[in-house]
């Protein structure tokens, strides 16, 4: 297994800065589905702790800094990143052929949507770590996937 870490080269403004991905074998009838880790939930007073105007590009409209207040607070901490690479390589390491992670760029553009903004469908799903018996950290996991980035392990 490939497992990639990228730290940044700079002080990051806040401890949520850390994105994570895992590249799965074989998933629903797919080679090699890369699955795009994030906090599914965290508390009003982290947001509350976070120095928005340092890690927000500028802007005027308040949804646009509500979307994107998102992003920043789905990313991880270094520690818990660490956790879950060390879950996920005990848990699935004969199923997983990468473990990637990388800072995220401040200041996040204002507009982009966090990864549980977007809605499930035919190809896009969400996996709810909390729901697999065998999870057990305490860090609220969620992954999104996208089906039609991958190939068939059979083709038509």
């Amino acid at each position: 297994m490939d497992i990639d870490i990228i730290n940044s080269d700079s002080p990051v403004p806040t401890q949520y800065a850390h994105t994570l991905s895992m590249v799965i074998k074989s998933f629903k009838g797919r080679r090699d589905v890369e699955v795009h880790l994030f906090r599914g939930t965290w508390t009003t007073e982290d947001e509350k702790g976070e120095d928005w105007t340092a890690l927000l590009s500028s802007s005027d409209s308040s949804d646009n800094k509500a979307d994107s207040r998102r992003v920043v607070m789905e990313a991880f901490t270094e520690t818990e990143r660490d956790r879950i690479v060390s879950y996920l390589k005990e848990q699935y390491s004969t199923r997983l052929t990468a473990i990637r992670s990388r800072p995220l760029s401040f200041p996040v553009p204002e507009g982009m949507p966090g990864l549980s903004q977007l809605e499930a469908g035919k190809n896009v799903g969400f996996i709810e770590f909390e729901k697999i018996p065998s999870y057990s950290l305490d860090i609220p996991l969620r992954g999104l996937y996208d089906l039609s980035q991958h190939l068939p392990i059979v083709q038509e």
